[in-house]
C-alpha cells in the first residue's frame, strides 16, 4: 500500500520535470486521451501539430486565414512570428506560426462574464459572437495574445480551427494552403491520425507550459528563444 506521506505526481508535473517535448510523456498523453475518449464517449479532440523543420515563412497560412474570414488590416487570427538570429554575415531567420492554442484548461472561458467564449465537445474554443459584449476580459486572460477586438464589429475574434470547414469534412484554410505541409490537423484521440502519431513519436513543444493551460497546438523543433517572445504579434 502507498504511504500517506508519498505524493503521486500528476501528468502535468511529470511533464515539467521531464522537460518540454519528452517523447515518452507525449506517447503516454496520447494514450491517456484515447483511453478517456473511449471510456467517456467524448469522441474526437481537435489538435494541430506545426512542424517547423518544414516552415519557410512564406505567410501563405496568414494570407489564407485573412481571406477565409475577411480579417481587417492590423489584426490577425493566425500569423507567423519572425526573428533574426545571429550577426552579420552569419544570420538566419526563424519562424513561429501562431494561433489560438485551443487549450484544455482555457483561461479565456473562465474570464468571459457572459459565456460568449466556450469550449466545445471536440475541445476547440469558440466564440458566440451574438453574445459577445466586447469587454476584452478574454483578451487579457489569454496568455498567448491570440485574440483581438474587431475594429468595426467591436466583438472579440480569434482562430476557430476553421470549425465551419471541419464540420464540412475539410481541413482548416491555413492547413490547406501551406505549400510545405507545415501544419498537420486532426483528431488527437484517434491513434491512427497523423496528428496523434506525431505527438506520440516526436519531441513536441507547447507555448508557455508553465501556465497549465494544456495547449493543443504542438510544435516540432521550435527555437526556445523565439518561443519566449510571443507577446507581440509580428
Amino acid at each position: 500500500m502507498r504511504k500517506k506521506s508519498e505524493k503521486k505526481l500528476s501528468r502535468r508535473e511529470l511533464f515539467k520535470i521531464g522537460g518540454l517535448g519528452a517523447t515518452a510523456f507525449a506517447a503516454t498523453k496520447v494514450a491517456d486521451r484515447i483511453s478517456a475518449a473511449e471510456k467517456e464517449g467524448t469522441g474526437r479532440r481537435l489538435a494541430m501539430v506545426i512542424d517547423l523543420r518544414r516552415c519557410i515563412g512564406d505567410q501563405a497560412c496568414s494570407v489564407s486565414c485573412k481571406a477565409e474570414f475577411d480579417v481587417p488590416l492590423g489584426v490577425w487570427r493566425s500569423w507567423v512570428k519572425q526573428v533574426n538570429k545571429g550577426s552579420y554575415p552569419y544570420v538566419t531567420r526563424v519562424f513561429l506560426p501562431r494561433l489560438c492554442n485551443h487549450c484544455d484548461n482555457p483561461p479565456c472561458v473562465k474570464a468571459c462574464p457572459v459565456k460568449a467564449t466556450y469550449q466545445t465537445d471536440d475541445g476547440s474554443i469558440q466564440i458566440n459572437e451574438e453574445r459577445c459584449i466586447g469587454c476584452r476580459l478574454c483578451i487579457s486572460a489569454c496568455p498567448y495574445n491570440a485574440r483581438y477586438l474587431h475594429p468595426v464589429k467591436k466583438i472579440v475574434q480569434k482562430c476557430t480551427f476553421c470549425i465551419h470547414r471541419v464540420e464540412a469534412g475539410v481541413v482548416p484554410a491555413c492547413v490547406n494552403t501551406c505549400p510545405a505541409e507545415v501544419r498537420i490537423f486532426g483528431d488527437l484521440n484517434d491513434p491512427n491520425s497523423e496528428v496523434s502519431k506525431l505527438v506520440a513519436t516526436q519531441p513536441v513543444q507547447v507555448l508557455k507550459p508553465e501556465m497549465d493551460t494544456e495547449p493543443h497546438v504542438f510544435y516540432i523543433s521550435a527555437d526556445k528563444n523565439i518561443m519566449g517572445k510571443i507577446n507581440d504579434r509580428r
